[in-house]
């Protein structure tokens, strides 16, 4: 292959083919990015609004892939910015680019399995479990019906199977009706439509791209399982990696409620021995009944008698699988549907069986500032009124997991608006499995911001803030409403939505609003409708996508 223009050349190439005007940020940040691959050193890389940091990465990223023949993954926090670089970013650089590079790029989208449709599922008589709300809710189980008629007629044109083609888009719980977790997919050697499954078609699919686009929980679903989900690459690009830990803890972060356990019971039905079921179901009565007896908190020693109803569900968990799949047997799956079943009722009771462990052996290092594992009791609101408990079990640092799953594997370029803190990115660093450069340490007393262990071997990383061209000091207002009442539990006071309405009208509409929770954003969003002409739109009413 003759050799390829440098960066500089492509990076100037793009722009003017895009329209777009040389920015001093996006060249250094060009030329960091190409100089870390090159050098196989980490890079840190603040780059402000307006810098235009796709293409920075973007450009190196595909000269490196096609030059070498190896796979680049840029990973991402959001949905959004996953159809920007896929839907608009990526094509027009791919034809900008074509003939300096020596052919068209090849770039791909990889999500989750559950982002695709299920066709084993679609076509087996095995429903998705209806959560215990729901079962008397007439409302939800029509508009469930309904939404899964459209789903069905949706997969008989379906190309993609890809959920974030669905327009209008449909609840998560309608989803799950046609779609399966990894853990619950038959794979596609047993599965009777392995040949035309979506998931499997969008993985060899990226085997094949120079540039592949996924997201955070993906990137962490690979490094943490072991199994490999992401095809071979050498680098990672990590935009909006100021997201990276929260959601890595999130892919660690286990549950443990009642409802769940009853669920995997049901599963069960007909499938193990109805002795094995009863025991699931008492062991969820005795899960239920301990935890309504606890407040909500952190626990930082086991309260009485939990110990005593994490080990009945262990053990009824450990029995139903035993009689699911024998140790040792090859697990006969029969039919499709009894296949399904038997899957879909194993990946239950793990999740189960290994939650409970976890809880159980969380606390067998005395001190809790060693603890791999932090435990708290979480209550969220139900229908009725009445809260409905779940144990959470979430690490206290993911650094070294980090540092080992992923840094120490390949190149790796973490870029954000806001990396720094105090003028260091040593805060963040830290949290990610990198050592410090600097004095500065993050505040141990956060969750996430325990020191990562060290070992022996020293881990290179570069750090770069490239600025923004925009002066935001003279691009906006910043307001703070020092009048309202502080916030509190009882939902959003009066004065609240009338100071929402306000700044809606003053700004012509155009607003975003930031809730602590969902339910404050439903709150307000079914409040506002009722005042302003302006239409409103609210998270979860249809899919992210085509909420944008």
């Amino acid at each position: 292959m003759p050799e390829l223009p440098p960066v500089s050349d492509l990076l100037a190439t793009a722009v003017h083919a895009l329209g777009g005007k040389e920015r001093s940020g996006q060249v250094t940040m060009a030329s960091a990015v190409d100089h870390a691959i090159d050098t196989k050193e980490h890079l840190a890389v603040q780059a402000g609004t307006g810098t235009g940091k796709s293409l920075a990465y973007l450009v190196p990223s595909l000269r490196h892939a096609v030059r070498t023949g190896r796979t680049v993954v840029v990973s991402t926090a959001t949905i959004a910015l996953q159809r920007q670089l896929v839907d608009r970013d990526l094509p027009r650089l791919a034809e900008a680019l074509a003939k300096p590079l020596g052919r068209p790029a090849r770039f791909a989208i990889l999500k989750g399995r559950n982002n695709y449709l299920c066709l084993n599922k679609i076509n087996s008589a095995v429903p998705d479990e209806p959560a215990e709300a729901e079962l008397f809710d007439a409302f939800a189980i029509s508009r469930l019906g309904r939404e899964v008629q459209r789903l069905n007629d949706w997969a008989s044109n379906t190309e993609t199977g890809d959920r974030d083609e669905l327009a209008p888009g449909v609840t998560d719980r309608a989803w799950r009706q046609i779609s399966v977790s990894s853990r619950e997919c038959l794979g596609k050697s047993r599965c009777p439509f392995g040949q035309d499954c979506y998931a499997e078609r969008a993985r060899a699919e990226s085997a094949q791209a120079d540039v592949v686009v996924t997201n955070h929980a993906l990137l962490a679903i690979d490094a943490i399982s072991g199994i490999q989900v992401l095809p071979e690459h050498d680098v990672v690009v990590i935009d909006e990696a100021h997201e990276l830990v929260d959601r890595v803890t999130g892919v660690a972060t286990a549950e443990l409620a009642p409802s769940a356990i009853s669920a995997a019971a049901r599963r069960c039905a007909k499938l193990v021995d109805e002795r094995e079921v009863d025991r699931l179901e008492g062991a969820a009565e005795a899960w239920h009944q301990i935890l309504d007896e606890l407040p909500p908190a952190r626990w930082d020693v086991m309260p009485d008698g939990v110990a005593q109803a994490l080990a009945l569900v262990r053990d009824a968990a450990w029995n139903a699988r035993t009689e699911l799949a024998p140790p040792g047997s090859n697990n006969p799956q029969g039919d499709p549907d009894t296949a399904a079943a038997r899957t879909l009722a194993l990946a239950a009771i793990d999740e189960i069986h290994d939650s409970a462990v976890r809880a159980l052996t969380a606390f067998d290092e005395p001190d809790p500032a060693t603890r791999r594992d932090v435990i708290w009791l979480a209550a969220e609101d139900a229908r009725g009124g009445v809260p409905r408990k779940t144990l959470r079990m979430a690490p206290l640092s993911v650094g070294g997991l980090l540092r080992s799953r992923l840094f120490g594997t390949a190149t790796v370029v973490l870029t954000s608006a806001t990396l720094q803190i105090g003028g260091s990115f040593d805060g963040l660093a830290v949290t990610w499995g990198l050592p410090a450069q600097s004095a500065n340490r993050p505040d141990t007393g956060t969750a996430n911001g325990a020191q990562a262990p060290s070992d022996a071997e020293t881990v290179r990383w570069s750090s770069l803030d490239v600025g923004s061209p925009f002066d935001h000091a003279k691009s906006g207002i910043l307001y703070v409403a020092k009048h309202l009442p502080p916030p509190g539990r009882d939902g959003l006071p009066p004065a609240y939505l009338d100071e929402i309405e306000r700044l809606i009208d003053a700004a012509g509409g155009r607003t975003l609003g930031l809730f602590s929770s969902m339910r404050a954003a439903r709150a307000a969003t079914d409040a506002l409708r009722d005042r302003l002409n302006t239409p409103v739109l609210c998270q979860g009413e249809d899919s992210t996508g085509a909420l944008v």
